[in-house]
């Protein structure tokens, strides 16, 4: 028998199966459930895009600390619930009302711990900065090393492995769509997502406040002179970030309940990042779009090529978006949406 014309590939070229799957069938099945779930996971990467795309509106900024900020939001909403009493294993016998009540001070807390974070990354890291002109690429360099300093300061406090597992609603099936079962978690998480962004999305565009965001995405310098706050501004829109990544970190808790890890935040970060950049960085309409669209490639992806591919997909169909459309699939800047 002659030699392999390449040696090194040998391994590869034995290998009696596939290494990647083509199942269509696997998708049609699975169609409805991975919409579901799709939808009810880019809810998630939706709230947490709308940080990521709040800040570049305003200014022109990839604020990468963004996805520790999510992370912050997710040990509160830990803390939060260990010190309501409750602990790891069973799921408590709770009322409705109950249930709601401890959920709501759960997400008050996390949003608060975000949003004080997210102003406190702004104060410490990008103000200096600001105050002396710094380039772009140094608040790029700033945001990725803030981003491994809160890392470290979760990891040195928290340690190394996830929070055990607190649960205080557990997955119940409501109804059935085309055959896919619909929970109770995926209609909380999806009209929660949906309700956050209308509420961010009214503040923007028919706020005072939101005006000021918008004058400052658009003209910094002409906004000031007509007398608009630019740093009161550039706080409020940390802030707004910050509390709707906590929001999101706490329905991140209710779909897995593990996630408080120190370094949990990285992935779905740039998932969320993608999600700003597939919609349009800067639009807070596409920011939700993107999100959902996000969550719903990479589920189907996953039944279409298999779960390893799951997170592969989601950034093949960000290339090939961008490829054809380099704004994203709505691409509207902050500076310019309408009132």
């Amino acid at each position: 028998m002659s030699e392999p014309l390449y040696p090194a590939m040998t391994p590869f070229l034995a290998q009696s199966e596939p290494w990647i799957s083509f199942d269509v069938a696997g998708l049609a099945e699975q169609f409805w459930n991975n919409t579901v779930d799709g939808l009810a996971l880019g809810g998630i990467y939706a709230l947490v895009a709308l940080g990521y795309t709040l800040v570049y509106g305003v200014l022109k900024l990839i604020n990468f600390a963004h996805s520790e900020v999510f992370v912050v939001g997710a040990f509160a909403t830990w803390l939060t619930f260990y010190g309501l009493g409750f602990r790891a294993g069973a799921t408590p016998v709770l009322s409705v009302f109950e249930i709601i009540l401890f959920l709501a001070i759960a997400c008050i807390a996390a949003m608060a711990v975000s949003g004080g974070t997210a102003v406190l990354l702004e104060r410490v890291a990008y103000r200096p900065l600001r105050k002396r002109n710094a380039p772009r690429l140094v608040f790029l360099i700033t945001a990725i090393g803030a981003s491994f300093a809160i890392q470290q300061v979760l990891r040195l406090v928290f340690g190394l492995n996830q929070q055990p597992q607190i649960r205080l609603l557990q997955p119940e099936p409501l109804f059935r769509l085309f055959g896919a079962t619909v929970t109770n978690i995926h209609i909380i998480l999806f009209v929660a997502a949906v309700l956050l962004w209308f509420v961010a999305d009214y503040f923007v565009n028919r706020t005072r406040l939101g005006r000021g965001i918008r004058a400052v995405a658009q003209d910094p310098d002409t906004a000031t002179l007509m007398g608009v706050n630019k740093e009161r501004v550039i706080v409020i829109t940390f802030l707004v970030g910050g509390l709707l990544a906590g929001a999101a970190a706490l329905f991140y808790m209710m779909r897995i309940p593990q996630g408080a890890i120190y370094n949990g935040g990285f992935l779905l970060g740039i998932k969320a990042f993608t999600a700003a950049v597939l919609g349009g960085i800067g639009n807070l309409r596409g920011a939700l779009l993107g999100g959902f669209l996000l969550g719903l490639v990479e589920n189907y992806g996953q039944s279409l090529f298999g779960g390893e591919w799951k997170d592969i997909v989601a950034f093949v169909v960000l290339i090939v978006v961008l490829m054809f459309r380099p704004t994203g699939i709505l691409g509207e800047s902050l500076g310019k949406a309408r009132v």
